[in-house]
């Protein structure tokens, strides 16, 4: 059965680096404002973080979804 979800199997990091490497961290800091993406921003930190706190991840994870329709 197909899967028409279009973030099946896409991790944490590689939803990070292309929504980067597609806005750049001033933008990404801009629509979702963390410290993570606005401080010294780098992916491991900010993978860090949203690691460990659920509403940023899903922030993260809305903002992708949309970039990648």
């Amino acid at each position: 059965m197909y899967n028409q979800d279009p973030q099946h199997g896409i991790t944490l990091e590689k939803m990070l680096t292309d929504l980067v490497d597609h806005f750049g961290w001033k933008e990404l800091a801009r629509r979702i404002p963390i410290k993570c993406f606005s401080n010294e921003p780098s992916i491991k930190s900010s993978l860090t973080f949203l690691r460990r706190t659920p509403w940023a991840r899903a922030q993260v994870e809305q903002l992708d979804a949309r970039m990648r329709r």
